[in-house]
């Protein structure tokens, strides 16, 4: 994705650009379009190659049809890939996976659909499709990101207690990773009081990752919302994990960072929210604390440091 090195980044918030699917958005039939957009990201394409082939063909009305030397060319695939690619494209029963995501409750939101957030097209590299189990009004709801160590402690349990009730009683969403420690606390104590979360995922639903939290996502899917850019019957990667954090980011009006070392997915999270324009706040810690490193660093850097609630909404003017 092209991001510095954790730390690397000094903070000055990069001005938006435009969409990266401006131009794109052409009325259709909505169903066959998205039909053959799944199709495609189900082949394992790239967003980066089938965004190639949306710039000629923006309806994929002629997917089906289109010469195969043309649509190697037009997804810009070596020899190799397009042979991956193919062997794919002729086994893969679309129809039959939208029956499947269908009977188990999950939508698929392609970036044409009203219900595709807007804040979401504004990052590098948005995902063509999301996928969703959930309440998917929350999408249109503020919200804010909040991750941190996975072996957060009971320094970022305290503090996710204190920041969280005047940001949830002005109706914002709470955004994380379903990973183990902070993700989880954040979004534990979200449900506990009475907030709303979201999940954003780096694998497949069929797949939960880490299996520990199976019960926290199954309150999710039923009260909240669980979110993917991998298809529900994809197994997580390793290199799914920081993809999926710029969709944290991207979501979120902001981004807050409780607990960190100095090499870690949070510090990437931030860099990102950083590049798509939104705010980045860390909670500081101990110093004898080696989860305290990145926090720490962050706020010397120019991250607005926060002890409480009010310290968030008065930057994000809410």
């Amino acid at each position: 994705m092209g991001t510095q090195p954790a730390g690397a980044t000094h903070f000055k918030k990069i001005p938006r650009q435009a969409p990266l699917f401006e131009g794109l958005f052409i009325k259709g039939d909505g169903t066959i379009f998205k039909e053959r957009l799944l199709h495609l990201i189900h082949c394992q394409l790239t967003n980066h190659s089938i965004r190639h082939l949306l710039a000629s063909d923006p309806d994929l009305s002629r997917l089906y049809s289109i010469p195969f030397s043309a649509l190697q060319s037009s997804l810009r695939l070596n020899h190799s890939s397009m042979k991956q690619f193919s062997e794919l494209f002729y086994t893969i029963d679309t129809q039959k996976l939208l029956s499947l995501y269908h009977s188990g409750n999950i939508a698929v939101i392609t970036y044409r659909d009203p219900e595709y957030p807007e804040q979401l097209k504004e990052i590098y590299d948005p995902p063509l499709v999301l996928f969703a189990m959930g309440d998917i009004t929350l999408l249109k709801r503020p919200s804010l990101a909040v991750v941190g160590a996975r072996k957060a402690d009971d320094y970022a349990r305290r503090s996710i207690l204190l920041l969280l009730p005047p940001l949830l009683e002005k109706g914002i969403a709470i955004i994380s990773g379903l990973a183990k420690g902070t993700d989880s606390i954040a979004h534990r104590q979200t449900i506990m009081m009475g907030g709303k979360t979201i999940g954003v995922l780096g694998g497949g639903f069929y797949h939960l990752y880490p299996p520990e939290n199976k019960a926290l996502a199954e309150e999710m899917k039923k009260n909240h919302l669980l979110l993917s850019e991998y298809p529900p019957i994809w197994k997580p990667k390793k290199w799914f994990f920081p993809m999926r954090n710029r969709i944290i980011s991207g979501l979120a009006k902001g981004t807050v960072i409780i607990q960190a070392k100095i090499k870690s997915g949070s510090l990437i999270t931030a860099d990102l929210a950083l590049e798509e324009g939104r705010e980045v706040f860390a909670v500081p810690g101990p110093i004898d604390n080696p989860l305290s490193e990145g926090a720490n660093r962050l706020i010397k850097q120019g991250a607005k440091l926060v002890s409480s609630g009010e310290d968030i909404l008065e930057e994000l003017l809410l």
